[in-house]
């Protein structure tokens, strides 16, 4: 018997070490909870790469994880991404609806937002974003503990600032994205143990003040800049959802987003120039250092994007 528990014994130890082996080398788990500010309404980013990504209500959505895939991927970064998404509704119909999906897994990390607006019955309000942002990581903590939770600040909505019905109509653009940012710090601080805000609307103020965007596309767009809106002033264009997508990956992974390059493929198979990759990378770049949020790292300049290059990167 002892002869058989020496041979069987460093068997099992071996399988052991292989499947902590296995575990350690799996790539770390990602899943996006939000509506159309995630998977990209209004622009060519909606099913861009759906393939990369496993939408969880199997509507073959692109949009956010995917750029962040493949950002990730070229920076030789493994992350296996997820979405759940629903256009038009916060987080609390998440927690209604979706609690069974989302709660279905331990996953690594969260990347997450509620409503443009806030709350839908009371514009500009907290309360609703913060109550659902605590609950939604009690959620998520019961399946992992250590899961890394992430709330991301949205951009501000032309419709709602230049348009005589909307709730910041009258008021410069940064108010709205104060007031939004304002209300995701708030969140943040209430709900211990949160990374910090994923600054999306800040780096919109930003490219805005540094006048690579134009910051309202009612009286048409100067030349030479950006209309970070789609045509409904209202979801971001492919390039807003470009920015949005740099910030996110330089929160996430601590990368400096202009690592990527000039000649990054997504930014190539969408249609951005390289000038306009460099810019927005820059933008995104100076948003998080300012917030101590990636250290500098930038990319030297390389070719430009090329289709076979970029296939290896899906």
């Amino acid at each position: 018997m002892e002869a058989d528990l020496r041979i069987v014994s460093p068997l099992a130890a071996a399988f052991l070490a292989a499947l902590s082996a296995m575990a350690a080398q799996a790539a770390p788990s990602l899943l996006f909870i939000g509506n159309s500010f995630t998977y990209a309404q209004g622009s060519a980013v909606h099913y861009y790469r759906a393939s990369t990504v496993t939408d969880l209500n199997g509507e073959g959505v692109g949009g956010l994880p995917a750029l962040f895939k493949s950002f990730a991927t070229e920076a030789g970064l493994d992350y296996d991404v997820y979405l759940e998404t629903q256009g038009g509704v916060g987080l609390d119909w998440h927690l209604a609806h979706k609690s069974d999906v989302i709660g279905s897994r331990p996953w690594d990390g969260v990347v997450m937002h509620g409503l443009s607006t806030l709350d839908k019955d009371r514009p500009g309000e907290p309360g609703l974003l913060v109550d659902t942002v605590r609950r939604m990581a009690e959620l998520l903590r019961r399946r992992n503990p250590a899961v890394e939770i992430r709330v991301m600040a949205t951009w501000p909505r032309a419709d709602q600032t230049f348009e005589p019905k909307g709730h910041w109509y009258g008021k410069p653009i940064e108010a709205m994205a104060g007031d939004v940012r304002a209300a995701y710090d708030k969140a943040q601080a209430a709900t211990p143990g949160l990374k910090p805000v994923v600054p999306v609307g800040d780096a919109w103020i930003r490219a805005m003040h540094a006048g690579l965007a134009d910051a309202n596309p009612y009286d048409g767009i100067a030349a030479g800049k950006l209309d970070l809106w789609t045509y409904d002033h209202y979801h971001a264009s492919t390039y807003g959802y470009y920015l949005e997508a740099l910030v996110v990956f330089g929160s996430v992974t601590g990368r400096d987003p202009r690592s990527l390059g000039d000649g990054e493929c997504s930014g190539y198979e969408l249609g951005l120039s390289r000038e306009q990759v460099a810019a927005l990378e820059q933008v995104a770049f100076e948003q998080l250092a300012a917030a101590s949020a990636a250290r500098p790292a930038p990319a030297r300049p390389g070719g430009a994007g090329h289709p076979a290059r970029c296939a290896t990167a899906r």
